[in-house]
């Protein structure tokens, strides 16, 4: 049987939507018909319309970069991020709260370990850009802390109040690395060993992060990032720039071309390791694998790692269990055990 990471990126797309079609038909033959409808993978049934991307027609291509059409209970887990989020402030106390630049938007929390020196694991939140927050992605934090790392979670703009421009949201993003690294040393931290990681539209932004010019932008060593972790993101916008978030992120030339991290893959100065789940939707997982196959033609330290049976909220669950897919890769990015 052929791999996963050994296909086409059309072949991804073709693959995901017939398993839709046969879980789909699966489920009306067992359940009810509300049942049925709440449990389907994919977009809804509809007459095939002109391609717009590889494989996808217009609903399709939309569906793909809309998680609730391939996970129907992401609603639950997300829950779950923030109670879990609160039950570790129980567990560990409130984090240091902090402001790393001018706006309302830019403060973040960090989660302190006790170990001297320690290295620093900085995330971005997911959130299709629209939503989350530092407060309900604590969730992780108790894996790093108990591991003897400081977690670092900022918050930054979203994009509704950035006027649809994604560059407002990526600058508070690297503005945020510079600070910790800068003042790495205030809260026992080691600024020689910053890490980054991000999840779906973090996932994303930690890309753009990894394609900073440190030097020329912010005075910086260009080897700040030790490492990056790229959770289930996106690296290349044509094709997002195509789906119904166009509706809300306001793309020109300009902005696909800088925000785009496939793009820039010269500035990349740290092994990264990129992660998806089987689970997810093709153009998520395609978005990976193009990824990861432009960053070996470039040269560029890389690992691919496939959590199978993961959908996209669990594979950001993942993350704060040592045992995980992306708990896991982290902990072996930061070359520590688990506690």
């Amino acid at each position: 049987m052929q791999k996963m990471n050994e296909l086409s990126p059309r072949q991804i797309a073709s693959r995901a939507i017939s398993r839709r079609l046969v879980l789909g038909g699966a489920a009306a033959i067992v359940a009810s018909p509300v049942l049925a409808e709440q449990c389907r993978i994919g977009p809804p049934e509809h007459p095939k319309g002109p391609l717009v991307w590889l494989d996808l027609d217009q609903v399709e291509l939309d569906a793909a970069y809309d998680q609730s059409a391939y996970a129907p209970l992401g609603g639950q887990i997300r829950a779950r991020f923030s109670s879990a989020s609160e039950e570790v402030r129980t567990l560990l106390g409130a984090p240091q709260r902090l402001a790393y630049g001018p706006s309302e938007f830019e403060k973040l929390d960090i989660y302190r370990t006790r170990r001297p020196r320690a290295p620093i694991f900085v995330y971005f939140h997911g959130g299709a850009w629209l939503r989350g927050s530092a407060k309900d992605s604590a969730f992780p934090a108790e894996m790093f802390v108990r591991a003897g790392a400081h977690f670092v979670v900022p918050d930054f703009i979203p994009i509704s109040a950035a006027n649809g421009d994604l560059r407002v949201m990526a600058e508070q993003v690297r503005r945020a690395i510079a600070w910790t690294y800068a003042n790495a040393a205030t809260f026992g931290g080691d600024a020689e060993q910053l890490y980054i990681a991000g999840h779906s539209s973090g996932g994303h932004l930690c890309g753009v992060a990894l394609v900073t010019d440190w030097r020329n932008d912010f005075n910086l060593p260009e080897t700040v990032v030790k490492g990056g972790l790229c959770e289930s993101g996106m690296y290349d916008l044509k094709a997002v720039r195509l789906s119904a978030r166009s509706k809300y992120v306001k793309f020109t030339d300009q902005i696909e071309e800088e925000m785009s991290p496939q793009r820039h893959l010269d500035l990349i100065r740290a092994p990264v390791v990129v992660t998806y789940g089987t689970n997810e939707t093709p153009e998520f997982q395609r978005q990976s694998h193009d990824f990861v196959a432009a960053m070996k033609a470039a040269g560029k330290p890389v690992e691919l790692i496939v959590a199978e049976n993961f959908n996209h909220f669990e594979t950001e669950e993942s993350l704060g269990n040592p045992y995980g897919p992306n708990g896991r890769a982290a902990l072996a990015l930061m070359k520590l055990a688990p506690a």
